[in-house]
């Protein structure tokens, strides 16, 4: 972290301008399901051991202070941290949670089972840990992990980004269905579905990805945690929301009350990675407990839109296929090459985001006026005493690794677009009523709409 990051790190509120630092300067059965179960509760154990060394080498190597002086310590206004056994709870809470709703979801196919969960999901994480930690705002301290070398992440929130993810792999999205907090308030407030048009679901269901490189590019830098300053439901179990945000969260409230999971399908970065680990999921819940007869009962059933109707090859000319795939793939690597291009463009503007970056346009600006803005920042900063060449030098290395960021951010939604469209150009033959592994939340509400199931499973 540079100095005068250190020095200044409360955001900057001053007049904008177009300053930019010199960079020159620097068949599944029960056997595998229980099989699966318990080596995913050896990972869990290692990780607890890993956390218990981790813990009693921190407190060896800074052990607490002593005070003889007679000094008495403030009482903190601040919520003090959590001890590192609470830890420990966090993640067996989220364990067990996991192991239970999989096993509602593949083994009891129970929506009564689901909905309990959810609320005991809502109630612990939610109500209770305030909505922290959280999976989904753990891709930000993975982010940063990666790229600056003296941020070190607790393996707590290690094992909050991992677990969700190997469950996904093995069981599908069970992880979604109610154990994620926020899927599960979602969940519990729908109480009548509007389906939204595909020409509209199609666009919209493109910004997790956008949410997601912009999560990690600014994590990654340093500049923001943007999952957690725009989470909508935080500010309602904390009480500390600013009236925007509380207003974001109403709003996504009552749109989940007729929408099914907006927050889900639309916005959450995290649901990307879970869909692709649930497309390569080893078992996923399925509609009807045997063989489909076509129906047409839980077509209409589905909240997010997750079940594949049947779909036979559609004739046409022998090289009409040929020839729209062909046209894809020599169309994939000009928008990836095109987005990148359009990424760096703007790496600029994503810069300004860091506080230092924004705090060098603040002192160019003072520099080349003449007089001073009389900001927090700006008189910190001169009170300080670094030199202005060196907030320039960190700030035009900053910028260096927003260009480098934005043009892979950029690359990376060019290939999701390219690969998205080039799906519709390779035609997959289906057979009966499936969920769409990818996009399927396994919330379960397509079980009592089943004739085929109705006799062996639990609906609420």
């Amino acid at each position: 972290m540079s100095l005068a990051t250190k020095a200044m790190r409360t955001e900057v509120n001053h007049q904008k301008t177009d300053f930019e630092p010199n960079i020159s300067t620097s068949s599944p059965g029960k056997p595998f399901v229980w099989t699966t179960f318990t080596g995913l509760l050896r990972v869990v154990l290692l990780l607890i051991v890993l956390l218990s060394y981790q813990s009693s080498f921190a407190e060896a190597r800074f052990p607490k202070p002593e005070f003889e002086s007679g000094h008495v310590p403030p009482e903190t206004q601040t919520v003090a941290p959590r001890a590192a056994k609470w830890e420990y709870v966090d993640v067996a809470v989220l364990f067990v949670l996991l192991c239970v709703m999989s096993w509602f979801v593949l083994g009891k196919r129970s929506r009564k089972g689901i909905v309990w969960t959810a609320v005991a999901s809502v109630l612990y994480f939610g109500v209770y840990r305030l909505g922290c930690v959280c999976s989904v705002g753990s891709i930000q301290n993975i982010s940063m992990s990666l790229s600056q070398a003296d941020y070190i992440i607790p393996l707590s929130v290690i094992a909050f980004f991992v677990l969700p993810l190997l469950f996904t792999l093995f069981f599908g999205r069970t992880f979604c269905a109610g154990v994620c907090f926020m899927g599960a308030i979602q969940e519990l407030v729908h109480i009548k579905t509007v389906k939204l048009p595909l020409w509209l679901t199609k666009p919209l269901s493109f910004l997790p990805y956008i949410y997601l490189g912009l999560a990690v590019l600014l994590a990654a830098t340093g500049a923001d945690f943007i999952i957690c300053r725009y989470d909508p439901f935080i500010g309602f179990f904390r009480m500390s929301a600013d009236f925007g945000m509380v207003i974001f969260g109403v709003i996504i409230v009552v749109l989940s009350m007729f929408i099914g999971r907006p927050y889900c399908r639309f916005l959450c970065p995290y649901g990307v990675l879970l869909g692709w680990m649930s497309t390569l999921s080893f078992r996923h819940t399925t509609i009807s407990p045997s063989s489909c007869v076509q129906c047409k009962l839980c077509e209409d059933s589905c909240p997010v839109n997750a079940i594949a109707k049947p779909l036979p090859v559609k004739t046409e000319k022998p090289n009409q296929g040929r020839r729209r795939l062909i046209f894809m793939l020599l169309l994939l690597p000009v928008l990836v090459i095109s987005a990148a291009w359009l990424g760096r463009s703007i790496s600029g503007t994503l810069s300004g985001i860091h506080p230092t970056v924004s705090l060098a346009q603040e002192i160019k600006w003072e520099n080349d006026q003449g007089r001073k803005t009389n900001s927090e920042e700006s008189q910190a900063f001169h009170s300080s005493g670094i030199p202005a060449e060196q907030l320039f030098q960190d700030a035009g290395e900053i910028q260096r690794q927003f260009r480098l960021g934005s043009s892979l951010t950029g690359a990376f939604l060019g290939l999701v677009l390219a690969l998205a469209l080039l799906k519709t150009a390779v035609l997959k033959k289906q057979k009966n009523y499936e969920p769409d592994k990818a996009n399927c939340v396994s919330c379960g509400r397509c079980y009592r709409y089943c004739p085929v199931g109705k006799a062996n499973s639990v609906s609420l």
